[in-house]
């Protein structure tokens, strides 16, 4: 018999292309080192050109999570939608091959807004400081509506967890309400992760609205701080948890702090060897601390985890691990 689903990722299923570039090319384009903007198919083409040498790995943050969930020993199940093309066929295998159910269809475009959107591609450029800057075509993600969710494995899940950026989106906005509603007719925690600053800007009323059904927050100091609208990480962290009942706080080199029921609490970041690229930080830290919280460990434990996660993924380019996570946790006495 398949063992039940313990946490079910929702977001945009993405092929990246991660390519070393220097300061002076992103600001060439006009874009923002460390955020995420969104492109259309001409300004994806372009960008492309530019790029050098590159490296193609399937990804997505909530897709990340799922595979670093996977690497640990948990039961996940990812939502997202493919289109029928080469790049979803790609995303299918790979997602799969990590141990992630993936259950969708590839979709065939048949509605008109649809016709000839393909599977979303993210551009991710790796400057020398290790830092990402992504410039994201969603495609046919986009378009996860309520009809696209599978409700009954949220409802039996513990977790169900959604990148902030399906919020804000027309497109998306009932697949996200139909995620908690189902979770809220079981006994499902609804996690969120505040995704990008940039993001966190354009889209901060919604996501601040769907905090008070939201148990798990995952965000960096800097989207605290905008989420929050308080201009410093003690006043983000009291207004944030006023609203959510565990608030998880990454500070790059400096760790991690949580704020939950029990309190605060502050956890050093787990020693890297070389920080080669942070694509996936967040979202492999985020599967840490959910493996953690379903295996009913205290948050101390749960952001270690989240800490050992991120180390591994940070080491080397691309967004998933390399490793083995559950031998790394077993071996630092976490397993």
């Amino acid at each position: 018999m398949e063992p039940s689903t313990q946490i079910v990722a929702i977001g945009h299923a993405l092929v990246d292309v991660l390519s070393n570039t220097d300061d002076d090319h992103v600001a060439s384009l006009g874009l923002g080192k460390g955020t995420m903007t969104l492109i259309d198919d001409d300004q994806s083409q372009k960008i492309y050109a530019g790029l050098g040498p590159a490296v193609e790995a399937s990804g997505g943050s909530a897709a990340n999570t799922a595979a670093c969930l996977a690497s640990l020993g948990a039961s996940v199940q990812f939502i997202g939608k493919v289109a029928d093309d080469d790049l979803g066929v790609v995303f299918s295998h790979d997602i799969r091959a990590a141990g992630v159910r993936f259950e969708a269809p590839p979709f065939d475009s048949g509605h008109p807004t649809e016709r000839q959107i393909s599977t979303g591609i993210s551009l991710i450029m790796v400057t020398p400081d290790a830092e990402k800057t992504m410039c994201t075509n969603l495609g046919i993600g986009s378009y996860l509506a309520a009809e696209d969710i599978d409700t009954a494995a949220i409802a039996s899940a513990q977790i169900v967890y959604f990148e902030g950026y399906l919020c804000g989106k027309d497109e998306s906005r009932s697949g996200v309400e139909a995620a908690i509603a189902a979770a809220r007719a079981g006994a499902t925690l609804v996690a969120l992760s505040a995704s990008d600053p940039a993001w966190v800007d354009l889209h901060r009323d919604e996501l601040w609205s769907l905090l008070d059904r939201v148990d798990i927050l995952f965000a960096n100091e800097a989207e605290a701080l905008g989420l929050s609208g308080q201009p410093t990480l003690e006043g983000a962290l009291d207004a944030l948890a006023a609203r959510v009942s565990t608030v998880a706080v990454t500070l790059g080199a400096e760790g991690c702090v949580v704020h939950d029921r029990t309190g605060v609490v502050r956890v050093p970041a787990e020693p890297v060897g070389q920080v080669v690229d942070t694509t996936g930080a967040g979202d492999s830290f985020a599967a840490g601390f959910m493996f953690g919280m379903v295996s009913g460990r205290p948050a101390a434990d749960c952001a270690r985890l989240g800490g050992l996660a991120a180390a591994e993924v940070v080491g080397h380019l691309g967004a998933r691990p390399l490793a083995r996570l559950s031998e790394m946790a077993a071996a630092a006495g976490m397993a």
